[in-house]
């Protein structure tokens, strides 16, 4: 135990050496979280209004025009832009420029068309080609068809009792029963699968994908490790000594893991109290689900290392697996958005199951049992890349 406690801590005195590089595999995977978190809209403020801009002129003096204002600043789906300085040709101009999705002027004697029960038109500035205005379009009907019906039933029970149902009360009742149909659906989530939420929802799937890719990536310092012990012989001068192969593979194997299993909590920490992922939700889930894959990653670090023979090779056995392994396994586009036949492919790299285990937890809201497939798969992988390496080394010509 001790030969093996003293080759691990030779190698992070080795690794810690040059803290540039260390720095280098904190640093780059929150930059890269940062590019990525933009342009996939993971800063974008949650507080944004998704409603269509619209824009407003009224030229109509009538509590008519009033209550069809109030509906339209009530709507869901119609966000007006109003302005006292804005004109018919301005609001042209913005629609034209596609700053406005649509603009709705209501003409002079539109109220008192629309109560007596006249041809009362509003004008309306679209392109008709845009998608957005069949959206405009069915609010606006339904607005509309909402306005009408309140006040025929107004006029109609102002007829039957005007002592103790004026119109005024009568078209108030009318137009709130809108807001309390007597049939309406409600979407629930069941807490079964309930999701997680909160502004870092957007950065669950881009922080660890980067997370996961610069871990890999710095396999690199750790490969050249192994290969300048072999080609300054210290490895060859280890094997003449009562140091057994297994205590070398051992050493070098925990040094990396250290390594790695740091970065990750270095990482998760900031990406949960910056970034607000929550990666926190189910701490003993997350801290499984690093320790799998650091002990992945490690023994891939481990092969890596025994099998090249030179820094150029370390290099390239170090860069392909990272793109490759976080290509294919979701750390890029999550693998929820391509084809089924994708998606069986992106799990034979075990980047896909460490990033299954996080979004279990961060992104999908489930439950701890939910990481125990992903960290079994993680923990397989360790085995076989660890078993590959200790078979390389006792298969190779090291005296």
């Amino acid at each position: 135990m001790i030969r093996i406690l003293d080759i691990a801590l030779k190698d992070l005195m080795q690794l810690l050496r040059d803290f540039k590089t260390f720095m280098f595999l904190l640093l780059m995977p929150i930059v890269f979280t940062f590019l990525f978190g933009y342009a996939f809209g993971g800063f974008s403020s949650d507080n944004a209004s998704t409603r269509l801009p619209v824009g407003y002129l009224s030229q109509d003096d009538s509590w008519v025009t009033d209550s069809l204002h109030d509906l339209l600043t009530a709507s869901e789906i119609i966000g007006l832009d109003e302005s006292i300085f804005h004109s018919r040709a301005d609001l042209e101009k913005m629609v034209t420029d596609g700053d406005l999705a649509a603009a709705l002027i209501v003409p002079d004697g539109y109220g008192r068309a629309f109560l007596k029960n006249k041809e009362a038109r509003l004008s309306v500035i679209v392109d008709t080609d845009s998608q957005a205005w069949t959206t405009v379009e069915a609010e606006l009907l339904a607005l509309l068809i909402r306005l009408d019906s309140a006040v025929r039933t107004a006029t109609i029970i102002e007829q039957i009792d005007s002592q103790r149902m004026p119109f005024d009360y009568a078209f108030e009742r009318s137009l709130s029963a809108w807001d309390e149909p007597p049939i309406a659906i409600r979407e629930t989530t069941s807490l079964a699968v309930k999701k997680a939420g909160g502004p870092g929802q957007a950065l669950a799937h881009t922080a660890p994908g980067m997370m996961l890719q610069f871990a890999i990536a710095g396999l690199l310092t750790a490969a050249q490790i192994i290969v300048t012990e072999r080609k300054s012989r210290t490895l060859q001068r280890l094997l003449t000594t009562a140091t057994r192969r297994i205590h070398i593979v051992l050493g070098h194997y925990l040094a990396i893991f250290l390594l790695i299993f740091a970065q990750f909590l270095i990482l998760i920490a900031f990406a949960q109290f910056a970034l607000k992922v929550d990666y926190l939700r189910v701490p003993a889930a997350t801290l499984l689900v690093a320790f799998s894959s650091a002990l992945c990653i490690a023994a891939l670090g481990l092969l890596i290392g025994i099998l090249a023979h030179s820094e150029e090779q370390a290099i390239a056995f170090s860069l392909i697996p990272m793109f490759l392994f976080a290509g294919l396994g979701g750390a890029w586009v999550p693998l929820e958005v391509t084809g089924e036949a994708f998606r069986t492919i992106g799990h034979l790299s075990p980047v896909a199951w460490a990033m299954d285990g996080f979004e279990n937890i961060c992104a999908r809201g489930l439950g701890f049992e939910s990481v125990l497939l992903p960290a079994a798969a993680l923990l397989g992988y360790a085995v076989l890349f660890f078993s590959l390496a200790v078979w390389r080394l006792n298969t190779s010509q090291e005296k």
